[in-house]
């Protein structure tokens, strides 16, 4: 028997005490890096995006895939290769922790278009309120002393 999914995760971490050590001029080569994670753990990349201190993933997750691992590797993955890189000198490592939301085919399109808009919806809104509105839109309770 096959085993069949449609599980949309919207998946956002940030850079160590959220400060800017994306370079943005990176941002293309890191996503790719990211992409390749992906796709060798048998998921698929639906939109990936972000600023200097933060990335947005839409991407599905193959059912043989335990969602804290594959975060875990994206982020253990990527923090080895953009040390190594050379072109994040001022990256220390990602930031503990994530936030991890599901989302219905319905409103694909509609997280894809918000994910390829970060870039302009940042200059009018910081991480930190982002992040307290998708916590709070998706019914989240959390205490603020661990937020940031």
């Amino acid at each position: 028997m096959n085993s069949y999914r449609q599980i949309f995760y919207h998946i956002v971490f940030c850079t160590y005490k959220r400060k800017n050590t994306l370079p943005t001029e990176y941002h293309e080569e890191l996503y790719k890096y990211i992409w390749g994670i992906i796709k060798n753990r048998k998921c698929v990349l639906y939109q990936i995006n972000g600023t200097e201190n933060h990335i947005h993933i839409l991407s599905d997750l193959h059912p043989t895939v335990c969602l804290s691992d594959f975060i875990k590797e994206i982020k253990t993955a990527s923090n080895r290769w953009m040390k190594s890189s050379g072109n994040f000198p001022d990256f220390l490592h990602w930031a503990e922790g994530s936030c991890s939301l599901t989302y219905s085919m319905r409103v694909k399109d509609r997280i894809i278009n918000y994910i390829k808009n970060q870039k302009e919806h940042h200059a009018k809104v910081s991480f930190e309120d982002e992040y307290r509105k998708l916590l709070e839109q998706s019914g989240i309770e959390w205490d603020e002393k661990y937020l940031f």
